[in-house]
């Protein structure tokens, strides 16, 4: 998967389209996010075609407004996956990834303790991959287990 380097311009852009597609796909209409952000909805219609620029927690606040998962949603953008920010942003994968993120920096200095600093960002990739392939290896036990006991009934 082909990752881009968000630059400053760019990650206001990506983030203002993420921030439309959750607003438009969302169950409530835009006046009422704009009025329960406590804005405009000319200023919230602004936000969305990236004339306004929109601080983090603005943004994290409208994602959780529209029912996306906000960290997620918003370390998805920033990291140039817009595709997936938009995807996931109200399915289990982004609530799995919101949870994630949230505990991967408690675990891995509980876990590593000082050997954090032996960390390598060369490593970062293959760690990626090798966490996949253990939660595919994890989903299967699962169904298999499911299968093993649903034939025994």
């Amino acid at each position: 998967m082909h990752q881009t380097i968000v630059t400053r311009g760019d990650a206001d852009a990506s983030l203002a389209h993420v921030l439309t597609h959750a607003i438009e796909t969302s169950d409530k209409p835009r006046h009422q996010i704009a009025r329960e952000m406590g804005m405009h909805r000319e200023t919230l219609l602004r936000v969305m075609r990236g004339d306004r620029p929109v601080s983090l927690d603005e943004a994290a606040r409208v994602f959780e407004l529209c029912g996306a998962s906000p960290r997620a949603s918003l370390i998805l953008t920033l990291a140039g996956q817009e595709d997936l920010a938009c995807e996931w942003m109200r399915s289990e994968m982004g609530e799995f990834l919101e949870e994630f993120l949230t505990a991967l920096p408690g675990q891995l200095e509980l876990t590593l303790g000082s050997r954090v600093a032996d960390l390598r960002p060369r490593w970062a990739n293959g760690t990626s991959q090798l966490i996949a392939r253990i939660l595919a290896k994890h989903i299967d036990d699962f169904a298999n287990r499911d299968i093993g006991l649903a034939l025994q009934r």
